[in-house]
This record gives structure tokens, sequence and C-alpha cells, in this order.
């Protein structure tokens, strides 16, 4: 591009929306979730329709492409590109209109597609097809991919559901599509009746098969298919205009739904099965085999599973549909769920598995590239095992599941997309797979569109006449060639442009021991591929985490994990970000990244951005001058005890409450100037115990534990760790205290989240020397704050992988309810009979998981959920400047409300100290720890 700066200003003055062509902006646009990787020019967030047309005219001026993109998550490269990104999801992202007596809806592109579901649930409405990424995939995407779902045995492509669409072609010109001629582009109707034997002989072959998305859809222009035009533009992938409204047809969503999960010897029987499940009318025929299915999921027994959803006016009526599926199935085993929490979490396993694909069972990568090749239903065993065949023959691995139903099935394969041996292979392996699919009578793209994974391959499915159809229909469309080039019609080949080209050969100089990624941090950054389950707009029901930042700054992609991560990809590739380490466009990225840990547990491929982000930090500022907060509350315990050993509580307690000292200390520690600083205790909680004549414990012959004095619990609330031991020396558990001879224990938790990597494994080490005699010892190690218990759990054994130790550290550390139920199984809590409100520790749910706690509250009568998400405050986080009003925006999206809505008597709880103050200082209420509940009743 030679006027850059042209360009740039002739786009901002033609319209209202957006322009960014910044180093960031550019660098989280280069990928979708594919293989492929290419870097725009520049972002526009349009407005409005006028925005998108003034844009084209702009670009086509300057000879531009332009690409639009709603959630980014397309599997073929069909939402990346050289030139201009339209982003449609952040103002174009409304639903205009619902009619529930004529079942349709009017929206724009870049609407979600669960906010359409949501608007049209009170009417007994949806939206037919959902993919699995239906919290974050748009309208508008699923409509240039003609996108499908789970329940398109039932409802169909999205191309079924569209009525209308409002489309803009390259020179700008609006045209109203719907069935009949009218709107399309001038040359198109000649075009299409002269070749009108070569559309119906082209097309013949796939009349019978439900998933053929590969392709331009030219036979639904002809006059028996009723010149449609809106479903012909379904799939175009961008290429022949875009998308300004849509007018979508709704179904009738049954009152009440049933689960039948079937099981199966293997993915073989399942697949044979799933044909001959059809004729019963199920809504979903859904299959996937073992190794993408977690230990512990409750699936029936069995080597692979089809998801048989039902529906009917009652519960009863759609749980009776579902046991006749049961009885006609010829299963090893069957689970019928009616209840529809339980139905989510069987969905969840199976809407996860696009980001488990990616691992395959050993740990090393897979890929997307022949993601979803779709055959007749009944070819879909006969199939899989020819699949399977060539995946031998080739040397490779894959872990099929998907629409068995529909016979579209989705796999990653454990492709080398990094030498250049192994991207040959993929070519290979390519072409030998689109010519078996055809030879089945299959479409190469059977949901997710040909992009540039497949397009390259089409005259293998169509033969060299249609697809030169196809040439001349982009052509009357965009004459210009702007839209979308190299996409789907005279397509760049399948093995350039991959995401990995640019990324070092060599593993990179890091700190952490990445031991789930070989030590590579590229490959740790590799992991994010895309789906985009951080871009979730509301955190909705269950007990998910990531991504608060996210959605705390109005779905900023920037502040998303998946953006995050696309940062340090393009910061490794050198080529956008160019400065490294160093660069100000990646630290400002993980600024706002909270350190929840919510992605290590909630991303369905394991990105850890809050250990890459302490990665960063401490590459970032190595040699230089930190941000003051990184001294004031990254060295907090070593302040901490400073106070504790000069007895200077009071005082630093005092000072902090008057107004100007208060607000100068602030300032100079970096710290936000609406906080309030928590008091200090005058008495530690080691201090305490021991005055107390407990220090020791009891003694007895119950089983001992040392008793971890975390920072927070030693310095800022010892109640919590007096309660802790009334209550497990009521269980017969003898808690002792840590040894002290060699000097303090600190976990280093606020050392790695501020990146002071050098200082926290200093403390580590020091750590286990001090813990040498109790880890000699046996004795368990409970730990009363989660972050602490996580961060020796987790970062411990990373920063210190070469010391034995660490390791063995980690796996002692309990918490107090793990303890509890171990050590004590046969223990009865006291009887608390009262509802509780409040939310597990983001850490916690993260990195230790609650299920202990939730068997301990249970058995004391503690009634009710906690919520999940972040309560925003995040250790040093919240505290810092800057970060207010994001982390108000966090605790304000589930926690508050919820403490807000509880009753008077309703119990509290906030095992963690950050949520604990962020409880005190916006919500106007005292958290407080289980152990503090419990031992009240003791």
């Amino acid at each position: 591009m030679d006027d850059l700066d042209g360009l740039e200003r002739d786009l901002r003055t033609a319209q209202r929306g957006g322009v960014d062509f910044s180093v960031t902006a550019r660098a989280l646009n280069t990928m979708d979730a594919s293989n492929y990787r290419r870097v725009p020019l520049g972002v526009l967030t349009p407005r409005d329709r006028d925005d998108v047309a003034a844009a084209l005219e702009v670009c086509r001026r300057y000879g531009v492409p332009v690409v639009g993109r709603g959630g980014g998550t397309s599997i073929a490269g069909q939402a990346t590109g050289t030139g201009l990104v339209v982003d449609f999801t952040r103002h174009m992202n409304g639903l205009v209109a619902l009619d529930p007596e004529a079942r349709t809806a009017v929206v724009q592109p870049g609407l979600v597609l669960d906010r359409l579901q949501e608007a049209a649930a009170p009417h007994g409405l949806r939206f037919g097809p959902d993919p699995s990424t239906h919290s974050r995939c748009t309208l508008g995407g699923m409509i240039g991919n003609n996108s499908c779902g789970s329940h398109s045995v039932a409802w169909g492509t999205t191309a079924d559901s569209v009525a209308a669409l409002d489309v803009l072609t390259s020179d700008g010109a609006a045209h109203r599509l719907g069935q009949g001629w009218q709107g399309a582009p001038d040359g198109l109707r000649a075009l299409v009746e002269r070749e009108l034997a070569t559309v119906r002989t082209g097309f013949a072959p796939y009349a019978g098969l439900p998933r053929r998305i590969s392709g331009y859809a030219v036979d639904a222009l002809l006059p028996e298919h009723g010149t449609d035009l809106a479903r012909f533009f379904c799939g175009t992938e961008g290429t022949l205009g875009l998308v300004t409204e849509a007018t979508v047809r709704l179904v009738e969503a049954p009152p009440a739904k049933a689960l039948a999960v079937l099981g199966y010897a293997d993915e073989s029987a399942a697949a044979e099965a799933a044909a001959g499940l059809l004729p019963h009318g199920p809504l979903t025929v859904e299959g996937m085999a073992a190794d993408l299915v977690p230990a512990g999921s409750g699936l029936p027994r069995g080597g692979a599973w089809l998801f048989v959803e039902t529906g009917g006016a009652t519960a009863a009526e759609a749980r009776a549909a579902a046991d006749r599926i049961v009885r006609a199935a010829d299963v090893l085993d069957a689970l019928v769920v009616a209840d529809p929490a339980g139905q989510r979490a069987l969905w969840r396993i199976r809407e996860d598995a696009s980001g488990t694909a990616t691992r395959m069972p050993d740990g090393s990568e897979a890929w997307p590239g022949w993601e979803d090749c779709a055959v007749p239903p009944a070819q879909l065993g006969p199939y899989l095992r020819d699949f399977r065949s060539l995946l031998t023959e080739h040397g490779l691995r894959g872990t099929p599941y998907g629409h068995f139903g529909d016979g579209c099935i989705h796999v990653r394969i454990d492709f080398d997309l990094l030498t250049e041996a192994g991207v040959a292979r993929f070519r290979r392996f390519s072409e030998d797979l689109a010519a078996l699919v055809v030879a089945h009578g299959g479409s190469l793209s059977g949901e997710h569109g040909d992009g540039q994974a497949r397009a390259e391959l089409l005259p293998k499915m169509y033969g060299p006449e249609l697809v030169g159809l196809f040439g001349r229909v982009k052509d009357v469309w965009d004459p210009a060639d702007i839209l979308n080039p190299g996409t789907l019609v005279r397509p760049a080949r399948l093995d350039e442009n991959l995401r990995f080209a640019p990324l070092p050969r060599e593993p990179v100089d890091v700190v952490f021991g990445y031991p789930q990624d070989g030590g590579d941090f590229s490959a740790a950054v590799r992991r994010c591929v895309g789906v985009a389950k951080c871009r979730v707009e509301e955190a909705g029901s269950g007990d998910g985490v990531m991504c608060p930042s996210f959605r705390a700054t109005g779905g900023d992609e920037t502040h998303s994990t998946r953006g995050r991560a696309r940062l340090l990809h393009e910061m490794l590739a050198g080529e956008v970000v160019t400065d490294g380490w160093r660069s100000t466009e990646v630290r400002d990225a993980l600024d706002l990244c909270l350190s929840c840990k919510g992605c290590k547990s909630d991303c369905p491929v394991g990105v850890d951005m809050a250990t890459y982000k302490a990665e960063f930090l401490h590459h970032h500022y190595e040699g230089r001058r930190r941000p003051a907060a990184h001294y004031s509350m990254g060295r907090l315990p070593r302040w901490l005890r400073l106070v504790a050993a000069t007895r200077t509580a009071g005082l630093v307690n005092s000072l902090a409450s008057v107004g100007p000292l208060g607000a100068l200390g602030k300032r100079l520690g970096g710290i936000a100037p609406e906080r309030e600083i928590p008091k200090v205790a005058r008495t530690t909680f080691s201090a305490g115990w021991r005055s107390g004549g407990r220090g020791g414990g009891r003694g007895g012959d119950g089983p001992k534990v040392a008793l971890w004095p975390d920072t927070f619990t030693e310095h800022l609330s010892p109640q919590v760790g007096h309660a802790a031991v009334r209550v497990l020396e009521a269980a017969g558990i003898v808690p002792l205290p840590v040894p002290r001879a060699k000097g303090p224990v600190c976990c280093g938790l606020t050392y790695v989240s501020t990146g002071q990597l050098d200082g926290a494994r200093a403390v580590l080490r020091r750590t286990l020397k001090v813990m040498g005699p109790v880890l000699d010892a046996g004795a368990p190690v409970v730990v009363l704050e989660p972050s602490c218990a996580a961060a020796l759990r987790s970062d411990l054994p990373e920063l210190l992988p070469d010391e034995p130790r660490a390791r063995l550290l980690a796996d002692r550390v309990l918490t107090f309810a793990e303890a509890l139920e171990r050590l004590a199984p046969d223990w009865v809590p006291p009887r608390v009979d009262r509802a509780v409100v409040g939310q597990t520790h983001c850490h916690q749910h993260a990195v230790l998981g609650d299920a202990a706690d939730r068997r301990l509250r249970e058995r004391a009568g503690l009634e009710g959920e906690l919520s999940g998400g972040c309560c925003g405050l995040a250790g040093n986080f919240g505290f810092e400047a800057g970060h207010y009003e994001v982390s108000v925006a966090c605790a304000e999206e589930r926690l508050l409300p919820a403490v807000r809505s509880a009753g008077a008597g309703d119990v509290v709880l906030a095992d963690g100290f950050s949520c604990r103050t962020q409880l005190g200082q916006l919500g106007g209420r005292a958290g407080r720890h289980l152990a503090e509940v419990l031992a009240e009743r003791l």
C-alpha cells in the first residue's frame, strides 16, 4: 500500500465509525480460528450502513481489499485479510425488530447469536442453527459461512432460516435480496440463465446432501428452486457483498427438552447408528469419542457417544421421546437427563470439543484444516473407517466428533505446520482427503465454509467448469475484486499464509517451566486457537470466570484472553509488534488482565494468561524501573513483616486514616485514590496463636497438619486463622505451626502477579528450605487463602521445575475444606442452616476446584450456590491506580448484585481476602471465610 496515510485520512473523513490503523488493532486481527494469518492495514468499526458504504467506496478507489468480521471464530481463514477489516461487533450489533406473530427478527450483522436467542425465548421461539460458538459468534458471520450447529437435523442451516438480506456490494450499492431476481446485481440473471445446464448437472450429485456448504449455492437461483437470492448469498464468505441487515426466520422452541446420551463401543458404531435415529424426529444427533471426554464426565459406559435431544410440550413428553430413542437404539449403555442444569453440563462437554480437540491425549498439538467435511448420513460409518485409514497412511492422528446425524465430522489433526516437510505432508493429506470425501458423495465443507483451507480443492468436488462459473459470479458482484480476495474464488494455496510461519523455531528463554508445552513459550502462546470462549459478553449462569476484563470493557477484544494471546503471538513473530518484550502494545493489553486465572480452567485449550502476563512483565521491566505498585504491593509480604517486627501496626493504620497522609501514601505507592487501605492487624495470627497457648496444637492422636501462615491471614485477617484452628481441632485434626527458625515462608503470589519472578523464585527457594522438616515428616499443608494455595499448587512447581521439593510441597497443599474431607471424613460439621451468597474465589475455581467446599457447605446446611466470575479486586489489580473502574465493573457483574439481593440473615461467604475486601469497600457487607462461619457454630 503506497499511500497508507491517505487511506486512513479518507476513511476518517468519509464515515463516522472508528478507524484504527494502530499496531494493536492490526495485531488483534491477523488471525481467526483457523491455521491462517494475514496482516491487515487497519480496522473499521462502522456505526451504520452508510459508514460501510462510504468505506467500500474509499477502499475501491484505493484498490484495498475489504473483509467483514464478526466474532472471528471462522475456522477456514475467511475472517482474515490484508486490507481493511470491517468489525461489525462494536456498533452494528443490534436486534432491530422481533415479530413473534410472523416468527421473524431483523438483526444487524454484529449481533451475537445468544442475544437473539434470549430475546426470542420469552415468545417460545428461537433461531434454529446454533454452532457451538453460539455465545460469541455473530449472525453476520453465520450468514457468511452458512453455519449450522447441533440442531440442524431439525431446523437446517442458516440458509434455511434467512428470509431477506440487505447487502452492500463493493461499489457501495445497496441490494435487498429475497426470493426472485429483484435486488440482483446487473448481469447475474443473464449469466445464470446462460449456464442453467452447467448448474443443474454440477450440483445434481449433491442434491440429497444436507450439509453441502462448499462453493456458491448457484443452484438456489434455479427457477425450480424459487430463485432464492437470500439463500444463494448465505455461505459466500464475504466475497460478494457485506450484509448490513438481515431478516431471519424463527422456529418454535419445544417447551421442554430431554437429552439421551447413548453409549457405543467406538465412533464407527456410533456413526453407523446415527442415521437410523433420524426417523424418530430428534432435535440433535451429535457424536464424540472418549478421547475428547474429560475424566469423571458422568457419561454412560462406552467408547463413543451420541447426544440425542428430544422435545415435547411437557417434560414428560420430552422424556418419553428420549426413552423411545433409547429403546430403538442398539447401545451398550444410555443415560436420559431431563433437568436443564444436567443437560447444560453434558452439552458443555460437546461444545468444548472445538477447543479440547486441539490437544491430543499425549498433549501434542492438533490443528484444523479439514475441520468439517460432510457426507450423506448413511455413508458416515464407511467414510469414518476410510478416513481413519487415510490418517494412518499419512502418519497422522485426529479425533473426529460432530454432527453425526447430518454426516458432518469435525476433527483436529496433529499436522506439523512448523517445518517444510510437515507442511508438505499437510498438502498431500488435504488433496487425498478431498478425493476421499468426493468419493463418498460428500462436501469439502459441511459447516464452516471453504475459506483458504479448502477452496483450492473445489475443482475436485465440482469440476473446473462449475468452479469457473463461481469466478464469473464473483466478477458480476465484485468487479473490483476487493471483497475478501483469495477466499473461495481464485483462492490462495492452502499451504500459504500459515499462522506459524513467522514464529521463532528455537524455544524462547523464559522463567516459568511451561511443563504442558515442553518448556516452549511459543507453544504455550499457540494454545490459543481462536475459538473465543473468552469473548462471551455476559457471565450468564454457572460458575465460569473467563474473561472479566473483556466484559468490563464492553467487549474490547484487546482485553480478552484471545486478544492478549494474539498480541503475544505477534510479539514473537516480530512483524507487526516489533519491540519484543519491551512492547508497549502488549504491556497495555495485559494491564487490564486481572490475573484471575479463569482462562486456565475455562478456556477449552487451557490458555493461562495470568502466567503469560507474569512472564511478560518480568522481561519487560528487567533492568528497568518498575511501576510504584510493583514495589508497594508486589513486595507486600516484606513490608507487612517489617511492620510486625517493629510493632508499628497502630501507627501505620493511623497514618493511613489521616486524609492528606493517606492520599500521599497512595499516590507514592501507585494505589488508586478511591481505595481504602486495609488495616494491619496489631497482633499477627501466629503471635496470637502462640500467646493463646495453642501454638503447638492441642495434641491428641488425630492427623497432624501444618497450617500455612499466608500473608493475608497472618497480617490482615488473623481471625480467619484462629477460626480455622478451632474447627480443625474440633474435627480431631491437629494443626501445627510452620517452623520459622530459618525464616518466614511465602507462596510468592504478589511477586508473581507483578512479574518479579527473580524475587518470587528467591522467596520460594527460601520457603522450601524452611518447609524441609514438614515435607520430611509427610504432613499435609493446609492453606486458608485460596490464591496462596493456588500459587503453591501451580506457580511453585512451574517456577522451580528442577527442584523436586517444589512438586512435593505442591502436592501436599490442601484447602480448608479438603483437609476436613480427607483427614476427618466422619466428622459432622455444625449445622448453620442458612442461605448462602458470595463468590467462589477465581483462583480456587481455576486451580483448586471447589467440590470439597460444596460438599462441606451442604453438610453444614448452607443452602444455595455461590456465584462465578471475579470480584474484581484480584489481589493487587483492583488497588492499582487506573484500575478502579474496571475493578468495580467486574464486581457489579455478579458478586455485588447477588449480595444486594440477599436476605439480612443470609451468610455472605468469601474465602479470599480480596473478595472480602471488595465486598467491604463496595458492597457494604462483610464477607466471611467458611472457617469463621463454622467456628461460630461450634
